[in-house]
């Protein structure tokens, strides 16, 4: 864990120093504006190695105008890409987390599937096909059009 701007951080880090990048980064109870666009998601690739792995904690709800974004620039960057959730969130019936997985290469989403809808609060797989479906034609984020995530409602994530 580093205690200074998450996107400062990255981009001093040395290029090909990461195997494995999280961002967990709420400003509030909002991913910062700052944090959603290609050129952040673009220091996150020159950061990662070749066979490493970026997951970061999103939250959204239908119609995933924020998600689907997110989508797009991050696919802008990276070969490969997957979301976990709850079926209830990924069915636009509640506002909640969503986990973006981001690689250069491919990720084993069978196993993810398995390990996730085992889970104490079981999650959904989204990738390939299905989840660029789900992207429709959102638009990378370019970094003078980069917004925070949605603000919660009242009640979810026990605010408000």
């Amino acid at each position: 864990a580093h205690g200074a701007d998450a996107r400062a951080w990255l981009e001093a880090a040395p290029e090909d120093s990461a195997d494995v990048l999280v961002a967990d980064v709420f400003g509030g109870s909002r991913v910062p504006a700052h944090l959603t666009s290609v050129g952040y998601a673009g220091a996150a690739a020159r950061v990662l190695r070749a066979d490493g792995v970026y997951v970061a904690n999103l939250a959204d709800t239908a119609p995933f105008g924020f998600l689907r974004s997110q989508l797009a620039t991050f696919a802008s960057l990276f070969a490969e890409l997957a979301i976990i959730a709850e079926p209830g969130v990924l069915r636009g019936r509640r506002f909640g987390n969503i986990v973006l997985v981001a690689a250069h290469r491919p990720l084993d989403t069978a196993a993810l599937a398995r390990r996730t809808a085992a889970d104490a609060f079981p999650a959904r797989v989204e990738y390939g096909p299905a989840l660029r479906d789900f992207t429709g034609d959102a638009r990378p984020v370019r970094e003078e059009d980069a917004v925070p995530s949605p603000v919660p409602p009242a009640g979810a994530f026990g605010i408000g």
